[in-house]
């Protein structure tokens, strides 16, 4: 399709140079942020590729985080990194879109460490915000991954893998974290194998994460050293403070939330989202599960959650 507006651009996001990815099928259309995994695993390349038809009923705009992707600069090794100061980003990237665009409100979109952002950004500035879209939901850190770390033991030992089992042995995280980056790194990759991080297409790494970027025009060479380099670091540089984020605690929200979980996700798993959500208040909200997915159904049942949200959008607002 012709777009009204396609481009890359870098803004000032307190201080730090950062860019962001717009597109749009007309002017005037409602504005949606995503806001990526990881942290450092930005996703342009699969949004704007799976999701294209959205631009149809949003302006869409991706943007690589503080350290991240395109963002990525070597000073990011220097600076103090917290979950507030990606919530701060994240505020002042709102606030740059609603003056851009001249709208008082915009549409966020978040995706598992997005949500972690996504949630902070809905309780604390519901008035900048015209619906919170959230998938892969990250409600609490230590249970969340005591969950996915029990869901791989009981996987092994349901198959009678007794190679996974020996490898999962002893490397249980303790209030959210694990013994060491390669107890991570083995747990991770019987997620995957089993289907608790994308259900169908049960993909390593290499496949699932580099290809594509060496395959998109999104990202040139130096910019795929430079994700490489972002994502490494920040996983590690945030962890600590990830893991201890906990939502339980949010009962109440002040915005429109439509939820899009993937029945099969044990990334964060689907179980202890769906009790949150029960829990939760909000003006609207509406759960949106996808039988065929894991923790991305963005990527994974993408013409589905395209309409869906779409649809859910105009049905939150009232239209």
């Amino acid at each position: 399709m012709e777009y009204a507006i396609d481009k890359s651009m870098d803004v000032v996001v307190n201080g730090d140079t950062q860019n962001i990815r717009i597109r749009a099928g007309r002017e005037g259309l409602p504005v949606i942020l995503f806001i990526h995994g990881g942290p450092g695993v930005c996703d342009r390349h699969f949004v704007l590729d799976n999701q294209s038809s959205l631009a149809h009923d949003f302006t869409m705009v991706c943007w690589d985080q503080r350290g991240s992707g395109k963002s990525y600069r070597k000073d990011i090794q220097k600076q103090k990194l917290s979950v507030k100061t990606y919530v701060d980003d994240a505020e002042a990237v709102i606030d740059i879109l609603r003056e851009m665009f001249g709208q008082d409100k915009i549409v966020i979109a978040g995706h598992s460490w997005g949500t972690v952002i996504g949630t902070a950004l809905a309780v604390r500035c519901p008035q900048k915000i015209a619906a919170y879209v959230a998938q892969g939901v990250f409600v609490d850190g230590a249970e969340n991954e005591a969950e996915s770390y029990n869901f791989c033991v009981r996987e092994a030992e349901r198959l009678g893998d007794k190679t996974a089992l020996k490898k999962l042995d002893g490397i249980a995280p303790v209030d959210g974290r694990y013994p060491s980056d390669k107890a991570m790194m083995i747990q991770r990759n019987y997620l995957s194998k089993f289907g608790g991080g994308t259900y169908k297409k049960r993909e390593g790494m290499f496949k699932s994460l580099l290809l594509p970027l060496l395959k998109t025009k999104e990202y040139s060479l130096s910019d795929i050293a430079k994700y490489a380099k972002g994502g490494l670091y920040l996983s590690k540089a945030l962890w600590d403070d990830v893991v201890a984020v906990s939502y339980k605690d949010v009962t109440r929200l002040e915005v429109p939330i439509i939820v899009t979980q993937g029945e099969h996700d044990y990334n964060t798993p689907t179980a202890i989202v769906r009790r949150w959500y029960d829990a939760l208040d909000a003006p609207f909200k509406k759960w949106i599960a996808f039988g065929e997915s894991a923790h991305s159904p963005i990527f994974e049942e993408p013409e589905k959650w395209g309409k869906s949200v779409a649809l859910s959008y105009q049905e939150a607002i009232g239209k």
